[in-house]
C-alpha cells in the first residue's frame, strides 16, 4: 500500500492560497494557481515509485509468560535494496490477552537495511495470545510518500499463572516451615505417626509413656512421634462472576490460582498429596491426587485451563460434587469470594455440610478498597452515603466469616500481595496441630 505523507498533504494544501491569489489577479492564467499542487504531486509519485523495496517484519516472543508479567517482544525489519531507509515504524494487532504501549506501535533504526526494536507487553490475563498481523511502512526519500506491508503471523504466548513466587520465595518458605529433612529432631512430637521409643525427658508429654515398655526396661520410656505425610491436600478454585473482578490490576481468580501453586509445591515438597478443582456455577476441573515435586508441573498445566467465567457461583453442586469424590479425610482449600449475603448464605450451607467429614480452609480476599471508603473522611453527602455502604458491607462480611469460624471453618482474609504467604502459613499450621 502506498499513501501520501501528512508533509505531502500539508504541501498540497499551502498551494491553495497561491492558487486562489493567482485566480484573483489573473483571471485568464487562473491555471498557473495549479502548477504548485501538481508539482506536489508529481513529487509524492517519484518519490512513491523511488522508494519501492521489499520489506519483511518477523516476531519473536518468549516461550511463555506469567500472568501480569511484562515482556519485549522483538520486531526484527529488513528492507531490500539500494539507499534503504533509517527508519522504518512497525505495529503488531495485539491480542485482548495483552496490553501494548503506544498501540503496539514501534519506530526501528535501520542500518544497511536491517534493524530490530524491542517493545513491551504485558500480559492481563491466562490463555494463549496470539499475534495474527503485524505492519511495517517507512517514508520515501523524500518524505512524501509512506510505503505500508501487511504480514501475517502465527505468533502465539501461552499465558501461564504467575509462579515467580514459587521460584523467587518457594524455597525459603520451605526452609522456613519446612517439617522433614534438617529439621525433623524440631518436629518430633508434633505428629501422629509413630517414630521411636526414648527415655522420658523432663518437658515431654506424659501421655506419650509407654508403661509396657517402661516396666520391661524399668525406665520410664515415651513413643517419640513424627509428623504425619501423605495427607490430601484439594485446592477448590471459584472462577465464577466475582472472582474476575480486579485486584490491584490482576483478576482475583489469578491471585488465588498463584496463591494455590506456591501452597501446592510446598505440599508435595511435604510429601502430601494434591489436587485442583475448579468450578462456577457447575465444576470445570477436577484432577486426580497427585504427589512428588516433578507432578507440580501438571499442576501448572492446569491451572492454566481455568477459564474466566460470567456465572454465579454453585457452591452447593461444586462442593457436593467434590465430597464425594473424596474417599478419605481431606484438607480442601476454597478460594472464594462473595459480596451479598445470599450467595454467601448458598456457601455457609455447603460449608456446613461438608466440615464435619472433611477441613475446611477458607481463602478470600480483603476487599481494600471498599475499607478506603469506609475509613475515609467524608467530604459530601455522596460520600457519607458510600462510607455508610461500605460500612454496611465489611458488617456482613464479617459476620458471614463468623458463621464460618463458628462452624469449625479455618478462615484467612488476606491482603492481595500476602495471600501466598499467609495460606502457606496456615496449611504448615493445621498440619502441625494432627487437624489433617
Amino acid at each position: 500500500m502506498i499513501y501520501p505523507t501528512r508533509m505531502a498533504v500539508l504541501a498540497a494544501a499551502a498551494g491553495a492560497p497561491v492558487a486562489l491569489l493567482v485566480a484573483v489577479a489573473l483571471p485568464d492564467r487562473w491555471f498557473v494557481g495549479l502548477a504548485w499542487p501538481v508539482a506536489v504531486l508529481a513529487l509524492t509519485l517519484f518519490d512513491a515509485l523511488n522508494g519501492l523495496r521489499a520489506g519483511t517484519v518477523t516476531l519473536a516472543l518468549p516461550p511463555n509468560a506469567a500472568v501480569g508479567a511484562t515482556i519485549d517482544a522483538t520486531l526484527r525489519v529488513v528492507i531490500e535494496g539500494a539507499r534503504p531507509p533509517v527508519s522504518a515504524e512497525v505495529a503488531l494487532g495485539a491480542s485482548p490477552l495483552l496490553a501494548v504501549e503506544n498501540d503496539g506501535r514501534a519506530w526501528v533504526a535501520l542500518a544497511g537495511g536491517r534493524g530490530a526494536v524491542l517493545l513491551p507487553v504485558t500480559t492481563l490475563r491466562r490463555g494463549t495470545a496470539r499475534i495474527e498481523t503485524l505492519w511495517l511502512r517507512w517514508r520515501g526519500s523524500l518524505g512524501l510518500a509512506w510505503h505500508q506491508r501487511t504480514v501475517a503471523t502465527d505468533a502465539a504466548l501461552p499465558i501461564l499463572p504467575d509462579i515467580r513466587a514459587v521460584h523467587e520465595r518457594g524455597a525459603q518458605i520451605f526452609q522456613r516451615h519446612a517439617l522433614q529433612g534438617l529439621l525433623t529432631q524440631i518436629d518430633r512430637g508434633d505428629g501422629t505417626d509413630f517414630d521411636a521409643l526414648v527415655e522420658f525427658r523432663s518437658g515431654m508429654d506424659r501421655r506419650a509413656l509407654d508403661w509396657k515398655q517402661s516396666a520391661r526396661h524399668r525406665k520410664l520410656h515415651a513413643k517419640e512421634f513424627r509428623t504425619e505425610r501423605n495427607n490430601q491436600i484439594v485446592f477448590a478454585v471459584d472462577a465464577g462472576r466475582q472472582m474476575c473482578e480486579p485486584v490491584a490490576g490482576l483478576p482475583r481468580v489469578d491471585r488465588a490460582v498463584s496463591a494455590m501453586l506456591l501452597t501446592a509445591w510446598i505440599a508435595l515438597k511435604l510429601g502430601d498429596r494434591v489436587a485442583l478443582h475448579a468450578f462456577d456455577s457447575r465444576p470445570r476441573i477436577a484432577s486426580g491426587l497427585v504427589s512428588g515435586v516433578p507432578a507440580f508441573a501438571s499442576l501448572q498445566r492446569l491451572a492454566a485451563q481455568i477459564e474466566y467465567s460470567g456465572e454465579e457461583t454453585n457452591y452447593t453442586f461444586a462442593l457436593t460434587t467434590l465430597a464425594t469424590r473424596l474417599t478419605r479425610r481431606s484438607m480442601i482449600v476454597l478460594f472464594t469470594e462473595f459480596t451479598d449475603l445470599t450467595s454467601a448464605d448458598f456457601m455457609v450451607r455447603a460449608a456446613a455440610r461438608i466440615v464435619n467429614t472433611h477441613l475446611l480452609l477458607v481463602v478470600i480476599l480483603r476487599d481494600e478498597e471498599v475499607e478506603r471508603i469506609a475509613d475515609r473522611a467524608p467530604a459530601t453527602s455522596e460520600d457519607v452515603t458510600r462510607a455508610v455502604t461500605a460500612a454496611a458491607l465489611l458488617r456482613d462480611r464479617k459476620l458471614v466469616l463468623t458463621r464460618l469460624q463458628h462452624l469449625g471453618v479455618h478462615v484467612i482474609e488476606s491482603e492481595h500481595d500476602r495471600v501466598g504467604e499467609r495460606l502457606v502459613q496456615g496449611y504448615v499450621d493445621l498440619k502441625r496441630r494432627n487437624l489433617l
